[in-house]
């Protein structure tokens, strides 16, 4: 959610802070605001809108100093406003706060703060910290450090926080729990961030705090102890990130930057994993419990949103090839009903940023348990990668679009690579069926590299769709989670109502919303359903509603049937979502743009949902 920055150093310190704020406005845009500490005062500038609001409202402003933090918010407590904005004043003016994450115990804070004379100004909970924090400064006698770690021992919720004091500029407070943050090591000067993007231009050397650390960070030194007072020592990580990566090149917007990267994207996943050729597969990130994988009874996947989509599908790969059970849930509903988890239950946790909230508290339910924690994300050092016993990085690079893409195709790589090393070692696949899969996995970027040449094709038939009202996406088999993909990625970023199904489940309902204004998008390419999903083209043909078909190339039966045919090059069933969900990633991408939607900055969403 809200996009975090901090600076303290040599250099001037706002131009620093208002970059970093940019490169993190996918985490929210609803308002955004600095806070510097100027002519020995604290001084909070904050504005409703886009970042850029704030550069225009601030322009002629003296905002030089070495000192700086920046926020820019999705609003939870209280709807986008000026008031509402980050950074939050104390009551004395004399403190500063930034806030990713909500405080669940505010309302009983606020009360007993306003008994002992505090008021508030905006209807958010980080104001409410802020003046709790002071009032235990006030109240202990204590230095800032001292009062947040007293502060956060009695609050509630999840939170990462930095903190500025007037009487003290040379120093940033910070610390987390539950919410990322992650401190740049400079030369005499550090950064903080929500995530690395904002830093790395800078440097590549980052420490990410943990739950329950607080950070005092000055010029040059970094300390850090545990809300418990013991002192922690920081671990010094590498990026491994190019500044390039969080960068348009040319591209009009980053998603379909994203979209056109997923052939490097997708072979990255494979990297050192994967020689077809001679005949091996590696997955250095699951050893240690291999066997536990290879011999488990039930597999849990859990995830959310596009996440969700490619556990559905991976559900369908390692029934096929490892000849277990495997059950998908949301991670959202997984971790608030009281699930049978058996110890050794298996349980893969998918997430691109790493740190999603509902699927690490789904996680920490599990391990409560007794499950086998693998988690797949693409954030080095994020929460669910150190929360799992062991697991897997995507290395999609960062992903700035909200709408997620290649890190569909990344989590679909990733798991298509464990479950045919899982059913080899359980010798439930040939082996001429798994060096074929290997072969075919291996032309897989080049076949998405081929479907991305459709892209002129699909902006012609976006022209021609983009003033509907609502969508209908159908699939079978491997290609039914597709269409809920497909429809996701369309509602999300172009705000057209759109709903998938399965192709057999559309004579039970969703048949009635069919007429000539209809668009429905068939993902019908050649495998066991094919004969099915021709029958569901022509009811749905019959009813006159408007076919938009995905087939696979040479396809000489559906084209007599459809209004509109996309050719994807022909894949093994199983690995087909790979390819079949780059059409409708374009045909989403095309429609919002020409509906004059931000498809970067999708309304009412963020790019990591950090808070429940």
């Amino acid at each position: 959610m809200c996009g975090i920055v901090g600076y303290i150093g040599h250099r001037d310190a706002y131009p620093v802070v208002v970059k970093g704020l940019k490169r993190l406005e996918y985490r929210g845009y609803d308002s955004a605001g600095v806070a510097v500490i100027n002519n020995d005062q604290l001084k909070v500038f904050k504005k409703e809108g886009k970042v850029v609001e704030l550069e225009n409202y601030v322009k002629d402003k003296d905002l030089s100093s070495n000192v700086a933090m920046g926020h820019t918010r999705w609003a939870t407590h209280g709807a986008p406003s000026d008031v509402n904005a980050h950074p939050h004043y104390s009551s004395n003016n004399k403190l500063a706060i930034i806030h990713n994450g909500i405080i669940e115990n505010y309302g009983s804070l606020k009360k007993e703060l306003i008994k002992k004379g505090h008021e508030f100004i905006s209807e958010t909970d980080t104001e409410v910290l802020i003046h709790f924090i002071e009032d235990i400064q006030h109240h202990e006698n204590c230095s800032l450090e001292e009062a947040v770690r007293l502060a956060l021992t009695k609050v509630v919720g999840a939170y990462a926080i930095v903190v500025m004091c007037e009487d003290d500029p040379g120093s940033l407070v910070a610390a987390r729990k539950g919410s990322p943050l992650v401190i740049g090591i400079g030369k005499n000067e550090f950064f903080l961030a929500s995530d690395a993007t904002p830093i790395i231009e800078y440097t590549n050397e980052v420490v990410y705090l943990n739950d329950f650390e607080i950070a005092v960070i000055k010029e040059n030194k970094l300390s850090i102890r545990n809300t418990q007072d013991v002192p922690k020592n920081p671990y010094i990580q590498t990026l491994d990130m190019e500044l390039e990566a969080i960068e348009k090149n040319g591209f009009e917007h980053f998603m379909l930057k994203e979209i056109f990267e997923q052939p490097r994207s997708i072979a990255d996943c494979m990297r050192g994993r994967l020689n077809a050729g001679e005949g091996y597969l590696r997955m250095g990130g699951i050893r240690e419990y291999e066997t536990k994988l290879n011999n488990a009874e039930r597999i849990i996947i859990i995830a959310c949103g596009t996440s969700w989509h490619a556990g559905l599908v991976a559900e369908y790969i390692f029934e096929e090839f490892c000849r277990i059970p495997v059950e998908v849930e949301y991670a959202s509903e997984f971790r608030y009903r009281n699930p049978v988890i058996n110890e050794g239950d298996v349980v893969i946790a998918i997430s691109q940023s790493g740190e999603t909230a509902d699927t690490l508290a789904a996680i920490e339910l599990a391990k409560s348990k007794g499950a086998i924690i693998f988690g797949v994300c693409n954030i080095v050092g994020s929460s669910i990668a150190r929360a799992s016993h062991e697991g897997a990085y995507t290395h999609a690079g960062p992903e700035i679009g909200v709408a997620s893409t290649k890190a569909f195709t990344a989590q679909l790589t990733v798991l298509s690579m464990i479950a045919l090393r899982v059913a080899h070692k359980r010798g439930t696949i040939t082996l001429s069926k798994y060096k074929e899969m290997l072969v075919e996995l291996e032309t897989i970027p080049a076949k998405v590299e081929k479907a991305l040449e459709l892209n002129d094709e699909i902006k012609a038939i976006s022209e021609i769709f983009k003033d509907s009202r609502n969508f209908l996406y159908l699939g079978r088999g491997f290609n039914f989670p597709v269409a809920l993909e497909g429809a996701l990625k369309l509602k999300e970023i172009s705000y057209i109502h759109a709903e998938g199904y399965p192709a057999a489940e559309m004579k039970h309902g969703p048949i009635a919303l069919i007429d000539k204004e209809m668009p429905v998008v068939f993902i019908a390419t050649r495998d066991s359903s094919y004969d099915k999903i021709v029958s569901n083209i022509q009811e749905v043909r019959s009813r006159k509603g408007r076919v938009i078909a995905i087939v696979t190339e040479g396809d000489d039966i559906i084209p007599d049937m459809a209004e509109f045919v996309i050719e994807v090059p022909a894949v093994n069933e199983v690995l087909m979502p790979l390819v079949s969900v780059i059409p409708l990633q374009l045909l989403s991408y095309h429609i919002a743009v020409m509906r004059g939607c931000n498809v970067d900055q999708p309304r009412n969403l963020a790019k990591s949902v950090t808070v429940e």
